[in-house]
């Protein structure tokens, strides 16, 4: 018998605050899974109405899935959490689109008819599991040329999109770089991020003192608020000599984790659930992996394409920092100012962190405190870069729009 596709929403989004990776970072001392465990009781906290039982899958993406992010991590932090047993879960890993992916696998299965409500994340401690931890990539992708070697390397893919697009210059980097840490300092003053962050209590051992306490964090640990464009002026770059990457135009080494609650429309409406943003159409692409931050752009026309909109459709953009010629990458490809308004309203990656699996949904959560301001738009999207040469996209629609101009 046809089935009916039905809408999905998105109910709810919260995060941890985002941590420096390694011993001097605020998660030094504290679990993934833990992190995890404390995005999906914020969640429930939030969200009373909502039983526990009726939650129909855990989806939680982790890119180094070993140790405490291994285990099947949907399944073992819905049971940390406290969810009923009967409550499935299962993990995911598509790198830095993680959490996008989390979300879009399930919501393809709630329209589908499969679940009714879920709950979809992301988390990395890069502190306790760097980047290609334990990995053993195949030779012959070297050996064969199947790649260029740079592509094992993030930075050095962005270099290499530098190389694509000469006219974006160190200086437009860097530019862009200190407006994300005055947009992200500006949307803290204004109270725009705490509302979805969930504090999190934290052992710290002090090496001098020799004396263990605990503390709670409450904000974002990498911003850089005072950051100017002579401070980025004389930071090495790392991946080449006299390059134009550096650790203040590229986001860092982060942890932290983010959950996010899905529905069909109906149910939640039903079930008295927010509904925060609808979703429109996803897409993932693939380019060259020693580009890999192109991909944003290949995925958009797709997911535009799928959604019979243009870009002009688009009224508000997350795009993740992962580097700063990334995001001017695309924008310059869809003729749009490195400035334009629309773009990054609250500051991204390069400010508040990038801890790679858990990213999508922090792109979400804030497009949706964004929608909730700005009534007059319609679509938004959030999109980012994958490692190993792939880009991904979520257009959503604003179901506060009143008819305005976008």
């Amino acid at each position: 018998m046809p089935r009916t596709i039905r809408d999905v929403v998105f109910v709810d989004g919260v995060r941890t605050p985002f941590g420096k990776a390694g011993p001097k970072g605020i998660y030094h001392e504290t679990r993934a899974d833990d992190l995890v465990v404390k995005a999906i009781r914020e969640l429930l906290r939030r969200n009373p109405d909502l039983d526990p039982a009726t939650i129909d899958e855990v989806a939680i993406a982790a890119t180094t899935q070993i140790g405490d992010q291994g285990l099947t991590l949907g399944r073992t932090a819905g049971i940390l959490a406290g969810l009923p047993q009967s409550v499935p879960g299962y993990s995911i890993d598509r790198m830095c689109a993680g959490a996008l992916t989390a979300v879009t696998s399930t919501a393809g299965s709630i329209a589908f008819g499969a679940y009714d409500v879920v709950v979809a994340g992301g988390v990395e401690h890069m502190g306790r599991h760097p980047m290609g931890e334990g990995v053993d990539p195949n030779p012959r992708f070297v050996s064969e040329k199947l790649v260029d070697e740079s592509a094992l390397f993030m930075g050095m893919t962005a270099e290499n999109l530098h190389d694509r697009y000469p006219t974006i210059t160190k200086q437009r980097t860097d530019a862009y770089a200190v407006r994300s840490q005055e947009k992200a300092a500006k949307a803290y003053a204004e109270g725009k991020i705490q509302q979805d962050l969930v504090p999190v209590s934290v052992r710290r051992t002090d090496a001098e003192a020799g004396e263990t306490g605990w503390g709670l964090v409450t904000a974002d640990e990498p911003m850089r608020p005072g950051t100017s464009m002579e401070s980025l002026a004389g930071l090495k770059t790392p991946f080449r000599p006299h390059g134009r990457v550096t650790a203040g135009n590229a986001a860092g080494l982060n942890d932290g984790a983010t959950a996010s609650l899905l529905a069909a429309e109906d149910v939640a409406r039903e079930l008295g659930l927010p509904v925060k943003m609808r979703l429109v159409s996803y897409a993932f692409a693939g380019v060259e992996p020693e580009v890999m931050g192109y991909g944003p752009i290949p995925a958009t026309e797709k997911a535009l394409a799928k959604a019979g909109l243009s870009i002009s459709d688009i009224g508000l953009f997350e795009i993740n920092e992962a580097f700063a010629v990334q995001v001017l990458a695309f924008l310059e490809h869809y003729g749009i100012a490195d400035d334009d308004a629309r773009v990054n309203q609250y500051g991204g990656a390069i400010a508040y962190g990038h801890p790679l699996a858990s990213s999508g949904v922090r792109l979400m959560t804030q497009l949706a405190r964004q929608f909730e301001e700005q009534p007059e738009v319609r679509y938004g999207l959030t999109t980012m870069c994958v490692g190993f040469g792939m880009g991904a996209t979520v257009i959503w629609e604003n179901p506060n729009f009143d008819g305005g101009s976008k």
